[in-house]
């Protein structure tokens, strides 16, 4: 399975003060906005998604079909596939958002420790 790009997704109280942190660790701003209450920051292939008020707890996060630049991959796993693979491993999902045969989707489970785990397909 090829997962896509790999970010940690977090839950903020402060969404300026911890663009700010992340600034002084060497991040910046790749995108969103302060208005959408989200921004991603990037620090070579690292990248952080930082959320104020849109969930509760972090979320380790995959995007397939992007590579770590968030540019569209010309070869990868569908979420819909990996969504299969996932359940034929019996892994419980806790959300599912796949309502057509291609395209856009996401779903998300837990891993052990109860650590959500996003598959979030943009294309």
């Amino acid at each position: 399975m090829k997962l896509g790009c790999f970010s940690i997704s977090l839950a903020v109280k402060n969404l300026e003060v911890s663009r700010d942190f992340y600034q002084k660790l060497g991040f910046s701003v790749f995108a969103g906005a302060l208005e959408h209450h989200y921004l991603i920051m990037k620090n070579g292939a690292t990248n952080i998604g930082l959320f104020q008020g849109m969930f509760e707890g972090n979320i380790v996060t995959f995007n397939p079909g992007w590579d770590q630049d968030a540019q569209a991959l010309d070869s990868f796993t569908d979420v819909r596939e990996i969504l299969a693979k996932v359940e034929q491993q019996g892994i419980e999902i806790t959300n599912k958002s796949v309502d057509s045969e291609q395209g856009p989707a996401s779903f998300s489970f837990l891993d052990p420790d109860g650590n959500a785990i996003l598959i979030d397909q943009h294309r």
